[in-house]
């Protein structure tokens, strides 16, 4: 079973890192990833898997991009179920509050 991930990318930044969670333009809830690599040539795109496989401890290959793949905003096909995904996800991210 796979789950689908929103996210929003944010390239060249100088703290990379996973979260907290955003509302989008449009008020969807997306997942907030910051690498360093420029968007050139799909090295954003091959960083974003790599930090994200590495904080929720799975293989890069557990990963895709199903849609978004030059923009910001992207949608992540990710090989876990959605309960563990969230329960990983919520061992990665602070509380909010």
């Amino acid at each position: 079973m796979t789950s689908i991930l929103a996210i929003r990318v944010t390239t060249r930044s100088s703290n990379p890192g996973v979260g907290p969670w955003r509302n989008d333009a449009e008020g969807r809830l997306a997942l907030e990833v910051r690498v360093t690599a420029a968007p050139t040539d799909g090295s954003a795109n091959a960083a974003v898997i790599a930090l994200l496989a590495k904080s929720i401890r799975i293989s890069k290959s557990a990963i895709t991009i199903v849609a978004g793949a030059s923009s910001r905003q992207k949608r992540l096909s990710i090989d876990l179920e959605d309960a563990e995904l969230e329960r990983r996800l919520k061992a990665l991210l602070p509380p909010s509050g």
